[in-house]
Order: C-alpha cells, then sequence, then structure tokens
C-alpha cells in the first residue's frame, strides 16, 4: 500500500486556489497540484478500488483523468461559474460498462473545508430518468429500493432531494402507490460529508470510507442491476 492519507499541501492548494483561481497561477504552481493532490489521488484510486474489490469484484477503477479521476479544469461553456478551475477534487469507481456518470458508483470529493462520500448515481440524464421510472414499474424493484432508502436514512446517511414535484403521466395508474415518489428523484445516492479532519490525513481514511461504501452496498446493487439491465 502507498496511500498514508490526503496531503495537508494539498488542502493549502485548494485554500490559494479560491484566492488564485487563473490558468496562470496554476501553472505557476503546477508542481504543487501535481505532488500534493494528483499522485496522492492515484494512490487512494489504487488502494481503494483494490480493497473495493470485495464488495464488486470488477469494479472499474483507474488512476488517470477520464476514469476514477476527474479533470482538474472546468469546462466553462456548460457551467454558471467560469472560473477556469475546479476547487471540488472528484474520484469515482463505478460498475458495469456504461458512462461513468451513468453508472452505479462509489464516489469522493473534497474541497479546503469537507470531504463527501456517497454510493450511487447522482444525475440522472434524460434516457437513464426514463429507463428508472419503467424500471420502477416492477413492485418488487420499488419497494426494494425504498427499503433500501430508509434503512440507510435511519443509519443516519443522507439523501437527495426530490427534484420533481409530480408524478410523469407514464406512471399515473400507480399515483395511489405509497412508494411510487420514488419516481420524483433525479439522482438516487446516499451520502455524509465531514469537515476536514485528522482521518483525512492518514491512512484511517481509506477504513472510514470503505465503511461507509461498505455500509451502502445493496443501494450500490441495486443501482447497478438497473443500469445493466438498460
Amino acid at each position: 500500500m502507498v496511500f498514508n492519507g490526503f496531503s495537508k499541501k494539498g488542502i493549502s492548494f485548494l485554500k490559494d486556489l479560491e484566492q488564485n483561481n487563473t490558468k496562470i497561477w496554476f501553472e505557476n504552481n503546477r508542481h504543487i497540484w501535481e505532488d500534493e493532490i494528483r499522485k496522492v489521488n492515484e494512490n487512494f484510486v489504487e488502494d481503494m478500488g483494490e480493497t473495493l474489490q470485495i464488495l464488486d469484484p470488477n469494479i472499474n477503477f483507474n488512476p488517470k483523468v477520464g476514469k476514477s479521476l476527474f479533470k482538474i479544469y472546468r469546462d466553462v461553456r456548460f457551467s454558471k461559474d467560469k472560473t477556469p478551475l475546479k476547487s471540488k477534487i472528484g474520484i469515482i469507481f463505478y460498475g458495469g460498462n456504461k458512462h461513468r456518470m451513468q453508472s452505479s458508483s462509489f464516489y469522493m470529493h473534497y474541497t479546503k473545508d469537507s470531504y463527501f462520500i456517497a454510493t450511487g448515481i447522482r444525475n440522472f440524464k434524460p434516457e437513464l430518468l426514463k429507463h428508472f421510472r419503467e424500471y420502477i414499474k416492477d413492485e418488487r424493484k420499488r419497494i426494494e429500493l425504498y427499503n433500501i432508502l430508509n434503512d440507510l436514512k435511519n443509519k443516519g446517511y443522507n439523501l437527495p432531494d426530490k427534484k420533481y414535484k409530480n408524478i410523469p403521466k407514464t406512471l399515473s395508474e400507480y399515483k395511489d402507490d405509497k412508494y411510487i415518489d420514488l419516481s420524483l428523484y433525479g439522482a438516487i445516492f446516499a451520502y455524509k460529508e465531514f469537515t476536514i479532519d485528522n482521518d483525512f490525513y492518514t491512512i484511517n481514511i481509506l477504513d472510514k470510507a470503505f465503511s461507509i461504501y461498505e455500509d451502502m452496498q445493496k443501494l450500490y446493487r441495486w443501482l447497478y442491476e438497473m443500469t445493466q439491465n438498460q
């Protein structure tokens, strides 16, 4: 194992970035990014990815940008935030052969102040949303998902807010079903968020994150089966 915790210098870099979000500043400080964030994240991906094989032997993990790592430069064409660099560092491990962002995943991101550990799919694009709503027409599937989410909520995990206000017409025949409110979600995931703490800077973060992912494995499996049946 080569990962020994995330870097304090990396967090200092993110604090400085907040005040200096320009390409020139970044290029002048790229060596810090490379050594204290990118390389550390690569090590985390390798160690956590191998551990996650306990939950999914075929989990996708690759310490490259566009795979398990996200690029630092923001695509400002599609963002309300026009600053060129992201202040949130994302890491993803995902199942199946779909696009990583439309796949069941174990996810983590961190900023200068906090870190966020989640399992699920953080945004349904139209095609996946349509499939999800068709999938939960199966009573057994929607009851199973409802129970999984309710159990995670009772354990202290957070769920996203519902995105939609009205049951879609395609599910109008189920409008009196107590579980059909699931169709109002625009994403399905569960998460916990922490202020940057000592665990973050030590190898303890591996066990902490894995414990959360393990708690959420039923959600991961439900979404995995849903996406692979698309």
